[in-house]
């Protein structure tokens, strides 16, 4: 019988990326290149998007490189942030929309429980929603499902929480 088990979890941390969003907008009004760009970011946290606006490609571009850097420092993973296509708005200015992937989609979940069955770890993987619950009769084994999980790419930031044993 499992006693042991963690969960599999892909979350994005909303204050932090409020604040990253804070602190990049204070940077581009600094900015000389990006002065009088009529730059912004808005966060639509119901839809869990961005909307990034700039006054060209070029200027888009460095919009979203500050925000990943801004990002990075808040330890808020980019790996998580699929970005739409650039939209022209209004006048000459460009858009792009950035959708915030929290939570395992359904198919990266059944890939990364058979990348565990692959790997014949006496674990059981399970799906639970938005995460993957792994179980196993001891530690050993499911630290070596988690570098086993740390090591293989799934196209999203994953992170390991619950750790429970009995």
């Amino acid at each position: 019988m499992p006693d042991n088990s963690f969960d599999v979890v892909s979350e994005i941390n909303m204050p932090e990326v409020n604040n990253a969003i804070q602190q990049a907008m204070k940077e581009i009004t600094t900015r000389f290149d990006l002065k009088d760009s009529k730059s912004s970011i808005e966060l639509k946290e119901k839809d869990k998007k961005l909307e990034i606006a700039s006054a060209d490609d070029y200027k888009l571009r460095a919009v979203i490189e500050i925000l990943q850097g801004k990002l990075v420092k808040r330890n808020v993973p980019v790996k998580n942030l699929t970005y739409g296509p650039v939209v022209a708005a209004h006048g000459m200015s460009v858009k792009q929309e950035v959708t915030l992937i929290s939570g395992i989609p359904t198919e990266k979940a059944k890939d990364i429980v058979k990348k565990i069955k692959d790997s014949k770890l006496k674990v059981q993987a399970s799906i639970n929603g938005e995460l993957v619950r792994v179980a196993g009769k001891d530690r050993d084994t499911l630290q070596q499902a988690i570098a086993l999980l740390r090591g293989a790419d799934f196209g999203i930031d994953l992170q390991f929480t619950n750790f429970r044993t009995n």
